[in-house]
């Protein structure tokens, strides 16, 4: 397995992010490959996980540059579920993170996926609640 940080996607890449994306809900209906590209270069930093030659997990943060990140996007394909890709694209995420100089790193769990990222060293923050404004979706 390879992991690898993009700045943008060419055609291939971009095939593989939006299935990914589309498998998990994500995509929207009016969504581009211009859009996805905007996303990529809007990130902090962007991370494609590919399996001979194909991309088969992704993930991304978003930060402030100066101490604070926030991880989403991590999805693997169902098929590439269990084989430890995920685990890798938070760990490739979290080393970045830090070696930029960010100090405090967050995610929202969705999906029942807290036990999976508290292996990952994540815990819940106590009383806190994420929240998202009306008319947004997840």
């Amino acid at each position: 397995m390879k992991y690898r940080f993009i700045e943008k996607a060419g055609p291939a890449e971009a095939n593989g992010i939006i299935t990914i994306y589309k498998t998990q809900g994500w995509w929207d209906r009016g969504a581009s490959r211009a859009g996805l590209n905007r996303l990529i270069r809007g990130s902090h930093c962007f991370l494609v996980a590919e399996r001979d030659g194909s991309i088969i997990g992704m993930g991304r943060a978003i930060s402030d540059r100066a101490g604070d990140a926030y991880i989403q996007d991590v999805a693997v394909l169902k098929s590439e579920r269990g084989t430890g890709a995920g685990k890798g694209i938070v760990s490739a995420l979290v080393r970045r993170l830090k070696r930029d100089g960010i100090t405090w790193i967050a995610l929202i769990a969705q999906d029942n996926s807290g036990a999976f990222y508290g292996k990952l060293g994540f815990k819940t923050l106590k009383n806190a609640s994420p929240m998202l404004s009306k008319g947004s979706y997840v």
